[in-house]
């Protein structure tokens, strides 16, 4: 068996481990599954009440709610895939530590990367999972209509967009290595940041100026733009490149640099005493 197979079948033990956490919190991630869907449709429901609430025979006429009511289910939804990759691959290392299982782990004889592909994998496969769902649910209660929408287009710009999310994910999965009580939830500032200034709910274009520049260095800003061009306007899979070359770039840097980060924490977590049980 060559070395390559070797770490590659490692990668997916990582996968089938981490599904059989999924199974033993069961019950957790139906909770979170309700209150997901729930938070989508009552995000979706802003658009019909923004029309509901407009006054009769007001100039200029009331918004499109129809059109309302896509753009913030696709933000939603978008945001919901790329933030379950964030939180999975940070909490995985905090479930490890609750686990007490995480000196096994850093103290395998495996590549870092090896470990960080498996968790990736696993948390692009959730997300995916876990979002899909959602979207069945929503189009029950919702009358979409995506006959124009370019749909290969989308998932290309989403998966490329993906990959930056994984860099920051791996960088910020450093955090519960480094503060064992409060790490997880220090990660928190990624994510707030991130959704500040992505313009999931709102087109950036009503952000003040500064936000709006750091607007241009959000990966979300990119995958959120190209996906509604790709769903809500038709537009060809080859006019999205200008919204899949940036998150690539983005990707190309911050997964190294991800790693490089994680394995900075690993090595002085080591050194400190910091991968004991907590919790």
């Amino acid at each position: 068996m060559t070395a390559a197979t070797v770490q590659l079948r490692a990668s997916f033990a990582f996968v089938e481990r981490n599904f059989n956490l999924i199974k033993r919190y069961w019950s957790w991630e139906i909770v979170w599954l309700v209150y997901s869907t729930a938070e989508s449709l009552s995000v979706s429901f802003i658009g019909l009440g923004m029309g509901a609430l407009s006054a009769p025979g007001a100039q200029p006429p009331v918004l499109d709610t129809g059109y309302l009511v896509l753009y913030l289910l696709v933000g939603n939804l978008i945001w919901r895939f790329l933030s379950m990759i964030f939180y999975w691959i940070t909490d995985l290392i905090n479930i490890e530590r609750w686990e007490g299982t995480i000196e096994y782990t850093l103290m395998a004889p495996i590549h870092r990367f090896t470990h960080m592909f498996g968790q990736t994998i696993f948390a692009v496969m959730y997300s995916l999972v876990f979002t899909g769902i959602i979207l069945v649910v929503t189009s029950l209660v919702f009358d979409i209509n995506l006959g124009r929408s370019n749909l290969w287009g989308g998932l290309l710009v989403l998966l490329a967009g993906s990959l930056s999310f994984i860099g920051v994910g791996i960088m910020s999965s450093s955090l519960p290595l480094l503060f064992p009580e409060r790490g997880a939830q220090m990660s928190n500032v990624f994510i707030a940041l991130l959704l500040l200034v992505s313009g999931v709910y709102y087109p950036v274009e009503v952000l003040p100026g500064f936000l709006r520049v750091l607007a241009k260095f959000s990966p979300a800003t990119y995958v959120l733009d190209g996906v509604r061009k790709a769903l809500l306007e038709g537009t060809p899979t080859l006019d999205l490149w200008e919204y899949v070359w940036p998150v690539l770039l983005m990707g190309v840097f911050l997964i190294p640099a991800g790693l490089w980060v994680f394995g900075r924490a690993e090595w002085y977590a080591k050194r400190s005493g910091k991968l004991h049980r907590n919790g």
